[in-house]
């Protein structure tokens, strides 16, 4: 893949301590994010048991180790190359 700028990190919460990894990647993942060089945005996404995270920057980010409490396996981790898209206005 020729210069990814995308990256989605996806991680299964332990049980019961979705909030809690919610509020781990807010409190630590997402100002090393921010502090990187070059426009950025990051969105936050959850599910049943999940904590997605969606970065799109120029420099693909290494996210932090989520506590080994919190989560039930590894993160996982792919870059994308963003093509395009489409809003409609709220």
């Amino acid at each position: 893949m020729t210069n990814p700028d995308t990256l989605m990190w996806e991680v299964r919460a332990a049980p019961g301590r979705r909030d809690e990894l919610v509020a781990w990647v807010h409190d630590t993942v997402l100002p090393g994010i921010l502090a990187l060089p070059g426009p950025i945005a990051a969105d936050v996404y959850t599910g049943e048991d999940h904590v997605v995270v969606i970065v799109h920057c120029a420099v693909q980010p290494t996210l932090p180790a989520p506590p080994p409490a919190l989560v039930t396996r590894s993160p996982e981790h792919w870059p994308f190359r963003h093509v395009g898209g489409h809003h409609r206005g709220a």
